[in-house]
């Protein structure tokens, strides 16, 4: 699947859903985190994103304790420390999306097997993640390492920020509700 555009339909449903929620419920205005977060929503409509972190053999990864020991490149497999921020970018990205658009999925896993995210706390991992992302300030990552510096330090209200844009969707796409709402305005 190729990137969503700036102008697609989807990108601009979900800049306009993310920048109301987040202005309005938690007051964030940054506009750089609200395109970041409607962008990483966009992206996450391809499963192939979701899940294009691999380990060593190929396989794709959606286990945060796992995704976490990859990213590792003093002790674990990451052969660099570019190859740790993609990871730790990746990480910051999933537990965002999964805890704020799918809360109940989260737990759901913990309780079904036992995996290594088990132990792990998804919000303590996503804001550490995005934290560690933040301090890669030079050269390329430059411009980009105060974004990812607000988002670990704002990381719960984004979280919060997104499950108000989950449940908007969740209303917009049950039609009694729709249609209940349409004759209220």
């Amino acid at each position: 699947m190729e990137p969503i555009s700036e102008d697609h339909p989807l990108q601009q449903l979900f800049l306009e859903l993310v920048g109301r929620h987040y202005a309005q419920e938690i007051g964030i205005r940054d506009p750089q985190i609200v395109s970041y977060v409607a962008h990483l929503l966009s992206e996450f409509c391809d499963a192939e994103q979701l899940l294009k972190i691999r380990n060593t053999a190929g396989k794709p990864l959606n286990d945060v304790g796992e995704m976490l020991i990859e990213s590792d490149p003093i002790y674990g497999p990451a052969p660099s420390f570019d190859r740790e921020r993609q990871v730790r970018k990746h990480i910051g990205d999933y537990t965002l999306f999964y805890a704020g658009m799918f809360p109940e999925s989260v737990n759901h896993y913990r309780l079904r097997r036992q995996r290594v995210e088990g132990f792990v706390d998804w919000v303590k991992a996503g804001k550490e993640s995005y934290y560690i992302v933040s301090k890669f300030e030079h050269f390329e990552y430059a411009k980009v390492a105060p974004l990812f510096a607000q988002l670990s330090q704002q990381f719960e209200q984004c979280v919060y920020g997104l499950n108000l844009v989950k449940n908007e969707l969740e209303v917009m796409q049950h039609p009694i509700a729709r249609r209940s709402n349409d004759l209220i305005m």
